[in-house]
């Protein structure tokens, strides 16, 4: 199965808003996501938004436009996200291509990001999402830190794996928060200056064995506790001596190797 062209993406895309044209239920449609950001690439999905005209038609209308995304494209799967108000259900096609469907009803139709371009009808005024506190990342980056050392000295060691992988996660979102780029998802990462995704190329874990995974452990507190500093000097204080003590490598505990 050779994978979707930009061209199919643009035909179905095309075919979905005339769709959505010729339903009565549906009283506004959006391009949103990459390609009303004007960043679409080659590997882009589709991101549409639909707003509907009457609230106890939304069932209906989600079950006719999935009927069609399956008799008519083909859809392999489809999974729900929902955010709010909006009900996102994202279809995976033949090729590979992804198509992300959003359904509100009317009131609620708007932008709730820049990335949204107003096909037809009417939106109300944009509700853009405040970006994550970085006291939240910071709060879950030493959660996942305390789980990586109970996982670690539990000897479950691809738990473990996840759990330094979390907190190395929550610690590039605070540095993209603090460099002005998205945080959710891992978007901004690639865009981060260098010196800042080389701290953690010690933290990225190269084999399920106990004493690799602890060396990737002290590498990601270190680098959480350089993201810290930047957003708190005080907090980063506070909280260094129990996270430095987190990835200690002989501690006298189980599961931790002893450095010889």
């Amino acid at each position: 199965m050779s994978a979707f062209t930009p061209e199919q993406r643009a035909r179905l895309r095309d075919e979905l808003l005339e769709c959505a044209a010729t339903d009565p239920r549906i009283s506004g449609a959006a391009i949103t996501g990459s390609a009303a950001a004007g960043r679409e690439d080659r590997w882009s999905d589709i991101d549409l938004a639909f707003g509907v005209s009457d609230a106890s038609a939304m069932a209906n209308v989600l079950a006719d436009w999935t009927a069609q995304m399956y008799q008519r494209h083909l859809a392999l799967h489809h999974v729900d996200v929902r955010a709010g108000a909006w009900i996102y259900r994202v279809f995976l096609l033949p090729g590979t291509l992804q198509v992300d469907l959003a359904f509100v009803q009317e009131n609620e139709f708007r932008a709730l990001t820049p990335a949204f371009r107003l096909i037809r009808g009417a939106s109300a005024e944009p509700q853009h999402a405040a970006p994550p506190s970085p006291d939240v990342i910071i709060g879950l980056g030493w959660l996942y830190a305390l789980h990586a050392r109970v996982a670690i000295a539990r000897g479950n060691l691809w738990q473990a794996e996840y759990m330094v992988s979390g907190v190395r996660d929550h610690a590039l979102a605070l540095a993209c928060l603090r460099h002005g780029l998205p945080s959710a998802h891992g978007r901004g990462i690639d865009r981060l200056p260098a010196d800042v995704t080389q701290q953690f190329e010690a933290s990225l874990i190269c084999s399920i064995d106990a004493t690799e995974i602890s060396r990737a452990f002290q590498a990601v507190i270190r680098g959480l506790l350089t993201g810290i500093q930047h957003v708190s000097p005080e907090l980063a204080e506070r909280l260094q001596p129990a996270l430095a003590s987190l990835a200690e490598p002989d501690q006298g505990r189980p599961g931790f190797p002893t450095q010889t």
